[in-house]
């Protein structure tokens, strides 16, 4: 039977000698094993400009360049302004 596992999750960086270090202590009495899992960002994201020009590029999408697509006018349904936090605001008062 495999023993149950906690999560801790931290932030870290590794160094030029291919080392973790974290960017502070673990709430951890030691020494004892773990397992280490490491998230790094892909170097091939790309920032959302990009994705969205090549959406536009994207032949996939050519279909909404036909006339018949164009359904909604700018006088289809009515324009949202977000009054969250001035309601808030004048709740609280």
């Amino acid at each position: 039977m495999q023993a149950a596992t906690k999560a801790i999750e931290t932030t870290g960086t590794i160094d030029a000698q291919h080392h973790l270090v974290l960017d502070g202590a673990l709430p951890i009495t030691g020494p004892t094993r773990v397992r280490v899992i490491i998230l790094v960002p892909e170097e091939s994201d790309i920032n959302e400009t990009e994705w969205l020009q090549a959406a536009a590029r994207n032949p996939a999408f050519d279909f909404l360049k036909d006339p018949e697509e164009d359904i909604y006018t700018l006088s289809d349904g009515r324009p949202f302004h977000d009054e969250g936090e001035s309601r808030l605001g004048a709740e609280n008062s």
